[in-house]
């Protein structure tokens, strides 16, 4: 049987959480291509484009497509240009406000992304 948590519990968790270092776009790239789980306490968009960077494009899209914000149309977007649906990306872009970018684009996209969810 489980245990219920406490509040003592969950401060200790934000206690340790909160002390770690801030991720950087280089420390989630570098972590999807090795960890076989993201990291604790990502973000929606940080854990889209994690996914993203593993390769799971159904996982990041689904987190995706579940942010309702400008910042979540153009991760949508980029996931649209990695799938080769032009169409779509430009409609996420245009969502975003960002201009369209192709498929040349996708790694400094994903960068550009990233240094905007972790800055």
């Amino acid at each position: 049987m489980r245990a219920q948590s406490s509040a003592t519990d969950v401060s200790l968790f934000t206690a340790n959480h909160s002390s770690l270092p801030p991720m950087t776009p280089a420390d989630l790239k570098a972590s999807a291509l090795t960890a076989p789980t993201p990291p604790p306490g990502l973000s929606q968009e940080a854990l889209s484009l994690w996914h993203t960077k593993k390769g799971d494009w159904e996982a990041a899209h689904n987190i995706a497509q579940d942010i309702h914000t400008p910042l979540g149309s153009w991760i949508h977007a980029l996931l649209h240009v990695i799938e080769g649906d032009q169409w779509n990306a430009d409609y996420w872009f245009a969502k975003a406000k960002k201009p369209t970018r192709g498929p040349q684009d996708v790694d400094a996209l994903w960068e550009e992304i990233a240094a905007v969810v972790l800055p």
